[in-house]
């Protein structure tokens, strides 16, 4: 049999739901992620967060006030050059344009671009900034 690897962390950045009851998914997430050993953070009337899943409420500022199709996830990007490539690549690829590259009040240094891809999903790349990794990804060999 041959070897396979698989890698995580690298690809995905965070995907978040949109969900019309908050209530409700976080008491289904909270049940799950017990479940699993994940804990759940987040106290806010508007989200909560477990690992890189955010779910938040559709007129919460993490929404930024426009509903999207029924997903939004995001890709790590290397730098400012890549998010701004992603833009233009994704505009010219038949994207439309859901925010243009720049700074986010997510935290310092957060620097993202959106687009909706042809389903109406919402698709982001993001910059955080300075930081140092403390591996490049996590390698799955079985």
């Amino acid at each position: 049999m041959e070897t396979q690897e698989l890698h995580r962390g690298r690809l995905i950045d965070h995907i978040q739901l949109v969900v019309k009851d908050l209530k409700a998914s976080r008491r289904f997430y909270e049940a799950v992620f017990d479940v699993l050993g994940v804990p759940i953070g987040g106290s806010a009337d508007s989200h909560f967060w477990a690992d890189e899943l955010f779910v938040s409420t559709a007129d919460g500022p993490e929404a930024m006030g426009v509903l999207t199709g029924r997903h939004h996830f995001a890709f790590q990007a290397k730098d400012r050059a890549m998010v701004e490539a992603f833009h233009q690549a994704g505009l010219a690829a038949g994207g439309t344009d859901n925010g243009a590259p720049g700074e986010r009040p997510y935290h310092p240094g957060y620097y993202a671009a959106f687009l909706l891809d042809p389903d109406g999903n919402n698709v982001e790349a993001v910059f955080h900034g300075a930081a140092a990794r403390s591996a490049p990804s996590v390698k799955i060999t079985f």
